[in-house]
């Protein structure tokens, strides 16, 4: 389900970025939080999608990133929200992403390369520094030389304007806040 309320957004969003980072994480998941809604979401770049069970409660959550041609994909962060039956509901939310849009995933690891693999990634690239790239049956490159940049968030950057501009700083803040407070029990 992709979240378009902007309200339901901010919240979900708040909640993956605290997921992902955990909820002592200093200002690593406010930044993230921040330059997505500040920048990619203005620009139409980014989406917030759910996974949801039978009675519309969101069991996973991801936040998706257009590559610089507009033509695919990267999951930026995935995140279950609860254990459902011995599956992963983030790693299903990523197979069901996979099989309809031109995916891409970046594994920092084995074991997160084994997790996108049991998701229904099969075709993987050598990236920079050891990150393997992960492309979904829908994603059109075919090797490393045709593959688009992914925009993304510069969480240095954003920290710093948070120096210069208190007042964005505390305004991000309370909508992060009031994001993880108001989370909805449906979508």
């Amino acid at each position: 389900m992709h979240i378009k309320n902007e309200a339901q957004r901010e919240s979900c969003l708040a909640r993956l970025c605290a997921e992902v980072y955990g909820h002592q994480a200093g200002l690593a998941p406010l930044s993230v939080f921040a330059g997505v809604l500040g920048v990619l979401i203005k620009q139409e770049a980014a989406r917030v999608l759910a996974l949801v069970d039978d009675d519309a409660r969101p069991i996973a959550l991801a936040l998706l990133a257009m590559d610089e041609t507009g033509q695919s994909m990267n999951v930026m962060q995935v995140a279950s929200l609860v254990e459902a039956d011995g599956t992963d509901p983030g790693m299903r939310l990523i197979a069901e992403l996979a099989n309809r849009a031109p995916l891409r995933v970046d594994a920092m690891n084995e074991a997160q390369q084994q997790r996108f693999e049991a998701a229904g990634i099969t075709r993987w690239l050598d990236g920079k520094s050891g990150v393997r790239i992960g492309l979904g049956p829908k994603h059109p490159t075919r090797d490393l030389s045709d593959l688009p940049r992914t925009l993304t968030v510069d969480e240095q950057a954003v920290a710093q304007s948070f120096k210069r501009d208190p007042e964005a700083f505390e305004d991000y803040k309370r909508r992060f806040i009031r994001g993880l407070e108001s989370f909805p029990a449906t979508l």
